[in-house]
């Protein structure tokens, strides 16, 4: 006889577990404590089995029921129905480890060791922000171009087209890597080439090399007002031309004054590994000024914040400095690299790659390659004072341009 609700509603505990028998096979098995179990009793290859249903009233009567005849239903495909649950199971579990998040994060931390702090932190607040509420609990594997240009495309009607274009490129590395381990057989991103928008490169503001002397003379003067380590800022900016990060973050013991180099630590580059920047006489000097300010107040920043000395500048005083003392729309932060690269190749004549290589750029073609694993240290220790010297014979001559005007 069949099974009603009222009965497993009303089913008692008693001292020790009982049965109450539906109908092929199901039934439902009472506990001291109060539990109710759903089992379901088959026969499969002549021995007797038993599946785990799940508790009542979490699956009611008809639940179970329906459980029981899609086990039912294996039996007759010749399927045991507890191997195959488990295997869903199994599946289930394997398809939680392939969503998009859990395989971003993970290619995420994998990169850590190589990147720096600032960038990681850049790359996973993006994911955040923009792909995980798209995209988290999709699984890897089933996100197709259209799935995730759809996304992207989201970032687009913002007005983000270049943070669109850079989602891409992180996502196409994330679907590599899941390809890498397995967690996918295609990378979308790579077949959207061409479907973002994009805009007009605009590059970093930089003044013209002729213009130097008018940035010098403005800092000298300094009706801006500026803090004098503000203004030391800048000049190092000029001669070193490194990130506008690597310059206000940098620490003393990075600096070597008796071997005329700063050693920029690998974990605060982009690339991750440690850069050398040899220091002109020129460049020099200004540390030497600014150690004569700070080195009292015990400080490991080189340019501390004026606000607290245990902190770094700000990433907006050379931006503002540079505003206040005319430069707006003229000259950025990041501008410093633009006007040494450019400068160098055209008036120092020197080769791309020894350029690049003291921005921290990979430099290009197979013999650039091969130089980097010497990091053309001796030629770039030259070229970094002849840079600083051009420097001062453009205040030399517009000094003599200047006199020649008013005599």
């Amino acid at each position: 006889m069949a099974l009603t609700d009222a009965q497993c509603k009303n089913a008692k505990p008693k001292e020790k577990p009982y049965r109450l028998f539906d109908s092929g096979g199901l039934y439902l098995q009472v506990m001291p404590n109060g539990s109710k179990y759903w089992r379901y009793k088959y026969i499969y290859l002549k021995k007797e089995k038993l599946l785990a249903i799940g508790t009542y009233p979490f699956f009611s009567l008809k639940e179970a029921r329906e459980k029981r005849d899609e086990a039912k239903k294996l039996l007759v495909s010749g399927i045991e129905p507890s191997t195959a649950i488990q295997e869903k199971r199994r599946k289930a579990v394997i398809d939680a480890t392939k969503t998009f998040k859990v395989v971003a994060l993970e290619w995420h931390n994998n990169q850590l060791e190589r990147w720096s702090k600032t960038y990681a932190a850049e790359v996973l607040n993006r994911l955040e922000k923009d792909l995980f509420p798209e995209l988290e609990r999709d699984n890897v594997d089933a996100i197709d171009a259209p799935r995730l240009l759809e996304a992207l495309r989201k970032v687009e009607k913002r007005g983000a087209l270049d943070i669109a274009r850079r989602l891409r490129q992180i996502s196409g590395q994330v679907f590599l890597y899941g390809i890498q381990t397995g967690k996918c057989k295609n990378n979308p991103a790579a077949d959207l080439t061409g479907a973002l928008k994009t805009r007009t490169v605009k590059h970093f503001n930089a003044i013209e090399p002729n213009e130097i002397p008018e940035l010098l003379d403005a800092l000298e003067k300094n009706n801006a007002r500026l803090f004098n380590r503000t203004r030391r800022a800048i000049k190092l900016s000029l001669f070193t031309f490194v990130r506008p990060t690597e310059l206000r973050e940098a620490v003393w013991t990075e600096i070597n004054f008796e071997k005329s180099e700063w050693r920029i630590a690998a974990e605060r580059m982009k690339s991750r590994v440690e850069h050398i920047v040899p220091l002109s006489k020129q460049a020099l000097e200004v540390l030497k000024e600014q150690k004569e300010e700070t080195g009292d107040w015990e400080t490991q920043y080189v340019f501390p914040s004026t606000v607290k000395i245990s902190e770094p500048m700000s990433d907006n005083t050379i931006r503002k400095a540079l505003q206040n003392l005319g430069f707006k729309d003229r000259m950025t932060a990041h501008g410093f690299r633009a006007l040494a690269r450019t400068a160098i190749r055209e008036e120092l004549d020197y080769e791309p790659d020894i350029i690049e290589a003291q921005l921290a750029h990979k430099p290009s073609g197979a013999l650039g390659a091969a130089y980097d694993r010497a990091k053309f240290l001796k030629k770039r220790v030259k070229m970094m004072q002849d840079w600083s010297n051009y420097i001062d014979r453009l205040i030399e001559e517009n000094k003599k341009k200047v006199i020649s005007v008013n005599f």
